[in-house]
């Protein structure tokens, strides 16, 4: 979804040249989006942040709202922190800048449509804890997450939610816990459940606003 119609062709060649991806719509703007997105239900949207009327964050919003099962990439030009933080809580799945090759993009778009999220670029880290770390009201070393935040998880699922929001994926978080790839993915999937969430970006920006996980400084 991107308003500059050069763009949307580009992006739909790239897509279209492999053989397990489908391209059913594109839309102009963000009310056409949400439109499109009704109509067809696609597994994995990609959104522009700025686009005429109804912006991709509002759009983000909305079709995520109606339509839970969706997943949205952020695709912008704009390399601005607190658009990608604010498309991230809106419940996007993921965020890669337009200069991004078609490798890359193609390779993102089958990591969110198997129900991963794109959370291993360095701007998504970078952004997460930036802004995380500027509604901090204490020091990592005073920090004691609430009961309330802390809720249902145990102390490995705190440990491995706290690996999650480093960027690292679950082989990184196994050999880092000494535990299997398979035993991290259970508990990634009980973090989720419990913080009634959808993926693992979500999870971690979950665990920044409610103070389960505290930025490194």
């Amino acid at each position: 979804m991107d308003d500059q119609a050069m763009v949307r062709v580009g992006l739909r060649m790239i897509l279209e040249a492999e053989a397990d991806v489908e391209v059913c719509a594109e839309a102009a703007d963000g009310a056409e989006a949400t439109a499109m997105v009704a109509a067809h239900t696609p597994d994995v949207v990609l959104m522009d942040i700025r686009m005429p009327g109804m912006d991709g964050l509002a759009a983000t919003r909305e079709v995520l709202a109606a339509h839970p099962g969706t997943r949205v990439v952020i695709l912008t030009t704009f390399d601005d922190d607190e658009y990608v933080y604010e498309a991230l809580r809106a419940g996007a799945s993921g965020f890669l800048l337009k200069s991004a090759d078609g490798d890359t993009l193609i390779d993102a778009v089958r990591v969110i449509a198997s129900g991963e999220a794109l959370l291993a670029p360095e701007v998504t880290r970078r952004v997460i804890e930036r802004f995380a770390a500027g509604s901090a009201t204490v020091s990592p070393e005073e920090h004691v997450p609430s009961p309330e935040a802390v809720g249902d998880l145990s102390e490995r699922e705190v440990e491995v939610l706290t690996l999650m929001a480093r960027g690292m994926s679950n082989q990184e978080i196994a050999q880092e816990l000494w535990v299997s790839a398979t035993t991290v993915k259970t508990h990634v999937s009980h973090i989720l459940t419990k913080l009634g969430v959808r993926d693992r970006v979500q999870a971690v920006v979950e665990a920044y606003d409610s103070g389960i996980v505290v930025p490194r400084g």
